[in-house]
């Protein structure tokens, strides 16, 4: 499972925004920076799943491996709180980074699935992605009631999958995936009504503070769909 530090500090950055910017160009950002950022983690994966010798180090070198994800966090981290500070172009090359270095860890994974498969659970997460997705964006149920219970039951998910790589129980990680999969469409779901109200509030004539907002936007969803696409390649992946 992929870090996922939603970077809900826009939430602060973005109400001090105003301006002229419609609803509609800032949403479109939205999906076209998460839409880039996915297809350079799908290009990193498959270039670093060709090359046999690098792969062997990524999965023989612990140091490394543990170190990929480390600085996968911190990637996020240093978005998602140096925000104001950092320039668009600054804040868009850590997005890019922290895409690639996803898809160099993400290759290890995919390795063990079927090509067909694992295209079958990219679409499959796809469709399920984009009706959440759409459910969050036109529903009038608030669904901030239920954040709090989503977190506390991610929070949980991440305990039992550390516990579970002790036990090594395959009911167990079975279930956790059910989990998984149900806390990462209703997360789709929330994430997206609370950026369409954030927008919504949000228009500034400076395309700077436009962008940053957008990208901030784009990252949680990125980490919605890869996340989600995970749990449900556990169901859909055929393995070599």
């Amino acid at each position: 499972m992929t870090t996922h530090n939603n970077p809900y500090d826009y939430e602060v950055y973005a109400s001090e925004q105003s301006g002229a910017i419609s609803f509609p160009a800032l949403m479109s950002k939205v999906y076209l920076w998460m839409t880039l950022a996915l297809a350079m983690t799908a290009m990193t994966a498959y270039l670093v799943a060709g090359n046999e010798s690098l792969v062997y180090e990524i999965v023989s070198n612990r140091v490394l491996f543990f170190g990929l994800i480390i600085a996968e966090f911190v990637v996020v981290r240093a978005i998602s709180t140096n925000i104001s500070s950092l320039s668009f172009p600054k804040a868009g090359g850590l997005f890019a980074l922290y895409a690639i270095l996803n898809g160099v860890t993400l290759s290890v994974v995919l390795l063990a699935y079927t090509e067909t498969s694992v295209a079958t659970t990219f679409f499959v997460t796809a469709g399920t992605f984009g009706a959440m997705s759409l459910f969050g964006l036109f529903t009038k149920r608030d669904l901030s009631t239920i954040a709090r219970f989503l977190f506390m039951s991610l929070i949980g998910l991440i305990l039992a999958t550390l516990v579970n790589m002790i036990m090594q129980s395959d009911p167990l990680d079975s279930l956790l995936s059910y989990f998984g999969v149900l806390i990462f469409c209703g997360l789709t779901a929330y994430d997206t009504q609370k950026m369409k109200n954030i927008l919504l509030e949000c228009e500034s004539e400076n395309n700077d503070d436009v962008l940053k907002v957008a990208l901030l936007c784009s990252l949680a969803l990125y980490l919605d769909f890869i996340n989600l696409f995970l749990y449900l390649l556990k169901f859909f992946g055929k393995r070599k």
